[in-house]
């Protein structure tokens, strides 16, 4: 019989924690003072992340701590400083984002279990492989997956797999997110979303509320997540009140228990928080306009206080599920009560009373019902072994004893060894020196029809993978160094990309844009030529060092870096910029135009999503959706005036709804270094993110 689904559950601060300890969570995840995903919790200092770690240990409980931001050279002190820390508390796990870190920590703390963060955006065999390579143990997958494509990850790689089964959904693919740092500088990326997508922003025939999905539950199905090969069941909230995690927490484990949930929690949890209902299109690949939603006032209004006094009583008490051994002996005037459970044991100690009435003998019956009183513990008497005559003892000298060895046990569980960590000098930053003579230009077109004279002068032109071999190859005679671009998402489409690679690869084409880890495992797998792109989220030198050891042989950084901290890069990777492009603020796979009663509208151009401002913001998908989709910014950045502080080997222009006519006059202007003749934004480069 397999081993049941973990059910892991959100802490944001204290209150929480204890709700979800005591509603039934096998583990939790929380976050520090610094550089974890939801900075707008309450969170754990380091004095309660040690109390929390214990007071969770002793109860059985794992601790997962979440160090899954992207962290920027400055911050990598402190960074590794918190790694440090947790290894001397002894967490469980922490979940990390910024591949600097996670070289960093392998390097300096290989004993610390990782698991890679959703914010990976981990949604393909090839993708989990590879962070199975780097050393982590689980990953922790993109929401967006459905069930036949879990399977096929989990049947691709040998490695622990967490699955979301009840919570907010965002519309973007986690990690890929940039519409708060580029529209208010928060960064989703850096645990400071601001959650503009929750405001309006209307499509034709859409609600007005066309990035807004309603919140998703998978609870009913958990049992298919694990026989998909999902071993931990992750329920998001920890910026949601302790109401909300009991319940959640308490259907789950329910629910991975093979036993129903009962209407009553159902109907509580979905009172406490939710979006106009829940979906569960993902899962069951039925995406479209029934899965979006809003926050309503009768959602809001749904939490009476009655309500939430119900579910507190799901964790007024403690939760007695930690079986211990109890043994109870006397010898020479001497009694001992020996308490045992999961290698721990520990003693108390008392004497016996000699001559003792014998109203004052405690029969053995007595003894085992006496001693079976752990109320007030997290402990429940698995076996108790008292002497046959009972024992001459008053009641309170028994209690005493209990009460005495099952506090020495609690205190012996939350002790552990701290994981080793070795300290070591970090690698030196920039400052990074740029070559000499007029910039390197590199051109990423979404199609060939966007070509224009030009671009005979870029040291490479980049044009989907899909692109049509003829039309590569008309390309190629004109002398152009040709990269193809991969998919940003690859949603259960691995075998085929992976063949159209091999096509292309024996056509002659061996060079090609990585957008995701998955994709840069194919690269690494076909023995081709793999360059980054910027949603690699490169944030810091480290980052570039893994890259680089990985097989990169170039990366465009963060477009969440400002100048001055793309400066101050080091590493020997050739790294690039963008200068040029609507820059993508969300990588989706439900389109927010599918938010109309027609579904899917077969844009033959990109659409468009208006926002409460009435500025337009285009739309553009590959192969009808089946590689997912882009929201773009309203105006293309524009550094092409600015050139001369750009610390890269090589500008990317990137190009999406341009025309060709439109394309060559960007083009000269970068050549020019002019300013562009149409609105445009500096976007992060002076500003930075939060």
């Amino acid at each position: 019989m397999s081993k049941p689904i973990e059910v892991l559950s959100p802490a944001g601060g204290w209150p929480a924690l204890e709700a979800a300890v005591r509603a039934g969570a096998q583990a939790v995840y929380l976050g520090g003072p610094q550089f974890g995903a939801r900075a707008g919790a309450q969170n754990f200092s380091r004095e309660e992340l040690s109390e929390a770690v214990r007071y969770c240990h002793q109860r059985g409980v794992r601790v997962h701590v979440t160090v899954n931001t992207l962290i920027k050279d400055s911050e990598l002190p402190e960074a590794l400083d918190l790694v440090k820390f947790l290894c001397s508390i002894s967490v469980d796990a922490v979940l990390v984002q910024d591949m600097g870190l996670l070289h960093l920590i392998r390097e300096r703390a290989p004993g610390l279990t990782v698991h890679a963060s959703t914010q990976m955006s981990l949604h393909t065999p090839a993708g989990v492989r590879l962070l199975k390579a780097l050393g982590a143990k689980r990953a922790v997958l993109a929401r967006e997956l459905s069930l036949s494509e879990i399977k096929e990850i989990s049947e691709g790689c040998d490695i622990e797999l967490e699955g979301f089964v009840h919570g907010a959904l965002c519309m973007c693919v986690s990690g890929q997110c940039y519409l708060s740092a580029l529209l208010g500088g928060r960064s989703g990326n850096r645990g400071q979303c601001a959650q503009p997508c929750r405001l309006p922003f209307g499509a034709p025939g859409g609600t007005g509320h066309d990035l807004s999905l309603k919140d998703l539950s998978y609870i009913n199905s958990i049992g298919e997540l694990q026989k998909a090969g999902v071993c931990s069941a992750k329920i998001e909230g920890r910026m949601k009140r302790p109401e909300y995690v009991a319940a959640a927490t308490a259907a789950c484990r329910l629910a991975a228990e093979g036993r129903p949930v009962p209407e009553e929690l159902s109907s509580a949890l979905g009172a406490v928080f939710s979006r106009s209902g829940f979906t569960d299109g993902y899962i069951n690949a039925r995406r479209g306009r029934e899965m979006f939603g809003t926050r309503t006032k009768e959602d809001v209004t749904a939490a009476t206080e009655k309500v939430l006094s119900g579910l507190r009583e799901l964790y007024r008490k403690e939760r007695q599920s930690v079986p211990v051994d109890l043994a109870l002996s006397f010898e020479g005037g001497q009694i001992t009560l020996g308490a045992s459970c999961a290698g721990h044991t520990v003693f108390a100690a008392g004497k016996l009373q000699q001559n003792a009435p014998i109203y004052n003998s405690i029969p053995k019956e007595r003894c085992i019902s006496q001693l079976q009183k752990t109320g007030g513990t997290p402990f429940t008497a698995r076996s108790v072994t008292v002497p046959e005559e009972g024992v001459p003892l008053p009641v309170s000298e028994l209690n005493r004893l209990r009460r005495e060895a099952l506090e020495a046990l609690l205190e012996a569980r939350g002790r552990r060894k701290p994981i080793p960590f070795t300290d070591a000098p970090l690698p030196s930053p920039g400052p990074f020196k740029r070559p000499k003579g007029p910039l390197p230009i590199r051109a990423v077109l979404r199609d060939p029809g966007q070509f224009c004279p030009e671009m005979r002068e870029c040291e490479a032109v980049c044009l989907p993978l899909e692109t049509a071999p003829e039309k590569l190859s008309a390309l190629r005679a004109m002398g152009l160094r040709l990269i193809l671009d991969l998919p940003r998402a690859m949603f259960g489409r691995e075998r085929e990309l992976r063949e159209l690679m091999e096509q292309r690869k024996d056509q002659g084409f061996t060079e090609y844009l990585c957008g995701n880890l998955g994709a840069l495992e194919l690269c690494r797998e076909l023995g081709v030529t793999a360059h980054g792109s910027f949603s690699l989220n490169v944030a810091n030198t480290p980052a570039l060092m893994a890259f680089e050891s990985l097989g990169l042989e170039s990366a465009e950084v963060s477009l969440e870096l400002s100048g001055r901290e793309i400066a101050g890069l080091g590493a020997g990777l050739r790294r690039g910029v963008t200068a040029y492009g609507r820059q993508a603020l969300m990588l989706t796979r439900n389109c927010p135009l599918c938010n109309s009663p027609k579904g899917c509208l077969g844009c033959k151009a990109p659409g468009c999503l208006t926002d409460r401002k009435g500025k337009t913001f285009p739309i553009t998908c590959r192969e009808r959706g089946k590689y997912g989709v882009e929201l773009l910014n309203s105006v293309p950045i524009w550094l092409g005036d600015m050139q001369e502080e750009l610390a890269c080997d090589f500008a990317v222009l990137r190009f999406s709804v341009e025309n060709s006519v439109e394309c060559g006059e960007i083009f000269r202007a970068f050549r020019g270094g002019i300013s562009l003749n149409a609105a445009y934004t500096r976007g992060l480069f002076r500003r930075g993110v939060l």
